[in-house]
């Protein structure tokens, strides 16, 4: 596949500027983003009936229609075609993914590419480029989606027996299911932090003068505050990503379990101050696993903060472990308000999207627990929780114990 692919141009910026006026992704964005991104644009010339890219092929660079056509297809079968100032590949900006369908040039096409690299490069100098394409991800979603079910409508087709029929749909449930989960994180928890930071400190610039110390502290803890929000959404975004890559391997070695408790512990000992809840630990110092420590410790985080979410005012959260045969039982257990019965056998599943405010308001996306439940299997375990409304609620997860 050989393109004619032009090195950026100058002499012809006025006209890229020009054409990210008209696209609805960048139509937003002040003179001084779009000349940045004009910029960073490359010209690529595809021949009529010449790909841009194929089924399977990875991904990494949005492309814009300056001049022509293109469709979208799988063999013969068309899904949509897309016209001058449309734009196509906007996913590959924030995650190098395998294409589900080919890019085919319908006449001799003029387009601008938009590297991932140079994307990432812009967003960093300036949050409004991430928030216009975030919008323009939103306002896609539902025609992507009726992309993938005419995919998947074709899949069944081709597949003739009924075993195979059942497992691909099964699997195409579970990707629908990922996808959902991720839009909305996307479309509202990942969104909401960065308006309240915008706004903050949006203020700040426009209205510094007027603010006395106090106010301006106040304002720089809750951009602190948020900040750290969106910093663990996106952490735990990039683990669940390593997991359904399947890239994410486990590395396990002998560690004391009460070292590792007491210093997820100690994380949160300032959190749990603040809000008047209690920590204690139960665990002997002599119990050793064979484990993944960063997995592990990052389900002990994510059930502790769990629990002191849920717990109320002068309640305890207990951190206790023992030994069953060649297994050490780890439990976090809290008085809090507890889980309706109704929601206990969903708070593993992610298209179950079960998301209940704390005791002081504080907000979640379940990735945690589910995250946790998945690094729990990995290390050879498993997790339950038993819980009760009004009382509280204890997850039980067992993990290897270390043998000489």
């Amino acid at each position: 596949m050989v393109f004619n692919i032009k090195e950026k141009n100058p002499k012809n910026l006025q006209l890229r500027i020009d054409i990210l006026k008209e696209v609805v992704i960048f139509s937003n964005s002040d003179e001084k983003i779009r000349k940045r991104l004009a910029t960073s644009l490359i010209d690529v010339d595809i021949l009529k009936d010449e790909p841009v890219f194929l089924k399977g092929d990875t991904l990494n660079a949005m492309y814009i229609i300056a001049k022509g056509e293109v469709k979208v297809h799988d063999g013969d079968h068309i899904f949509t075609k897309f016209k001058e100032k449309d734009f196509f590949g906007e996913y590959s900006l924030i995650d190098s993914s395998v294409r589900s369908a080919t890019v085919t040039a319908t006449e001799d096409t003029h387009l601008l590419r938009l590297d991932q690299k140079e994307f990432q490069k812009i967003t960093e100098d300036n949050i409004e480029v991430s928030k216009a394409v975030l919008k323009a991800l939103i306002k896609r979603l539902r025609d992507n989606n009726i992309l993938e079910e005419k995919l998947t409508q074709k899949s069944l087709k081709i597949e003739h027996q009924r075993d195979e029929l059942n497992r691909q749909k099964k699997e195409l449930e579970d990707l629908n299911a990922t996808k959902d989960k991720f839009f909305t994180i996307i479309a509202h928890d990942l969104k909401n932090p960065f308006n309240t930071v915008i706004g903050l400190s949006q203020l700040l610039i426009e209205r510094y003068e007027t603010f006395d110390s106090n106010k301006i502290k106040e304002f720089i803890k809750e951009i602190n505050k948020f900040s750290n929000n969106v910093y663990d959404l996106l952490e735990k975004l990039l683990q669940w990503a390593k997991l359904q890559r399947g890239t994410l391997e486990v590395n396990s070695e002998k560690v004391n379990l009460l070292d590792l408790a007491n210093e997820n512990m100690n994380i949160f000992q300032i959190i749990a101050e603040k809000k008047g809840v209690k920590l204690e630990s139960r665990i002997n110092n002599k119990l050793y696993a064979y484990i993944d420590r960063n997995m592990i410790s990052t389900v002990i985080r994510n059930l502790l903060s769990n629990s002191i979410k849920f717990t109320n005012v002068n309640d305890t959260v207990f951190l206790e472990a023992k030994v069953v045969n060649d297994f050490i039982e780890i439990s976090v257990t809290d008085t809090g308000i507890g889980i309706p019965e109704s929601n206990i056998d969903k708070i593993f599943s992610i298209d179950s999207n079960i998301s209940t405010k704390g005791t002081a308001e504080e907000s979640g996306t379940g990735l945690g627990l589910i995250i946790s439940h998945e690094f729990v299997i990995k290390n050879g375990g498993t997790i339950i929780v038993k819980s009760e409304e009004g009382k509280g609620t204890e997850f039980t997860f067992t993990i290897p114990v270390y043998k000489d």
